[in-house]
C-alpha cells in the first residue's frame, strides 16, 4: 500500500496521506513521495493545481514517534532520506516553494508536522472537526518545520505563542477564527469543497496564477516600494502572453476562455 496516492484529475493533482492505521503520520515512503509530488507539480505544465489531503478521516498527525525510536530501518525511501539528508525539509515544504496553488483539505487530526505542512498551503479547508496543533513541546521535540516563523505571520504573535509554548489543540472554529484556516465545512466534505475551489482556479490563465502566488511570495519580508517594484517586474510579462490576449479575446466574443498556459 503506497503511503502517499497521487492522482490527477483534469489539471487538478491529488496527494492522499495513506498511513489512516497511524494518523497518516510521516513515514519515510510519506516523505519521499511527497518531495518527488512537489517536482512533479512543478514541472508538469498539465497540472495547475494540487489539493492535500488525508486517508481515513485524518489529515496527519505528524511525525511517526513509534518510528523515531525503532533503528534498523532498510526501506529503500529510508536509504534515500539517509542520502539526502534535505529530503524531509522539501516534503514539509519548509525549503521548497511550489510555483503552482496548493489547498489542504483536512479532517481529522493535523497535529505537529500536519499543521506545519499547513502553514506552506495556499487555501485550507477543514471539516467542522478538525482538530489543529503545534504539539512539539509536549513531546520534548522542536517544531523544525517552519511554525516558529510561519505561525506568527500568519495569525498573529500571540496566538501563535500560545500555540507554539503550551502546544494545546485547537479546533477548527478557532482556527478559523485566527486565520490558521479559511473554511470550515461539514465533516466530509473538505475534500469536495477543496476539489470545487482547485478546479474554479485551474479554470484561470495557468502563468496569470503562478505569477500572482510568485509575486505574493516575493514580496514578503519586504517593503511597500520594493515589493511593488518585484509586483510590476513579475507582473508585466503576464500581459505579453497568449493566455492574455485569449483572455481578452473570449471576453469580446462572450465565451469561455480556452487557456492553453503560453
Amino acid at each position: 500500500m503506497a503511503h502517499l496516492e497521487v492522482e490527477q484529475i483534469g489539471h487538478v493533482l491529488v496527494l492522499t496521506m495513506n498511513r489512516p492505521e497511524a494518523r497518516n503520520a510521516l513515514s519515510p515512503d510519506m516523505i519521499v513521495g511527497l518531495a518527488d509530488a512537489w517536482d512533479q507539480i512543478d514541472t508538469d505544465p498539465s497540472i495547475r493545481v494540487a489539493v492535500l489531503t488525508g486517508a481515513g478521516g485524518t489529515f496527519c498527525s505528524g511525525a511517526d514517534l513509534k518510528m523515531m525510536n525503532e533503528s534498523g530501518t532498510t526501506s529503500a525511501a529510508a536509504e534515500r532520506m539517509k542520502e539526502d539528508s534535505g529530503l524531509h525539509w522539501k516534503a514539509l515544504l519548509r525549503s521548497h516553494q511550489l510555483s503552482k496553488p496548493l489547498i489542504a483539505a483536512v479532517e481529522g487530526f493535523a497535529l505537529a508536522g500536519g499543521t506545519e505542512i499547513l502553514q506552506a498551503t495556499d487555501i485550507r479547508v477543514a471539516g467542522e472537526s478538525a482538530v489543529f496543533g503545534v504539539t512539539e513541546v509536549t513531546r520534548g521535540l522542536f517544531p523544525l518545520g517552519g511554525s516558529t516563523v510561519r505561525l506568527r505571520r500568519q495569525i498573529g504573535f500571540t496566538k501563535a505563542m500560545e500555540m507554539l509554548l503550551i502546544g494545546e489543540r485547537v479546533s477548527a472554529a478557532e482556527a478559523e477564527r485566527i486565520g490558521l484556516i479559511g473554511r470550515v465545512v461539514p465533516d466530509g466534505e473538505a475534500l469536495k469543497v477543496a476539489l470545487e475551489i482547485a478546479e474554479k482556479i485551474a479554470a484561470n490563465a495557468p502563468l496569470s496564477v503562478q505569477a500572482v502566488k510568485k509575486a505574493v511570495q516575493a514580496s514578503e519580508g519586504l517593503t511597500e516600494a520594493e515589493g511593488l517594484a518585484k509586483e510590476l517586474e513579475i507582473g508585466v510579462a503576464i500581459f505579453g502572453t497568449n493566455d492574455a490576449k485569449e483572455g481578452t479575446l473570449a471576453f469580446k466574443e462572450k465565451r469561455p476562455p480556452a487557456y492553453t498556459g503560453t
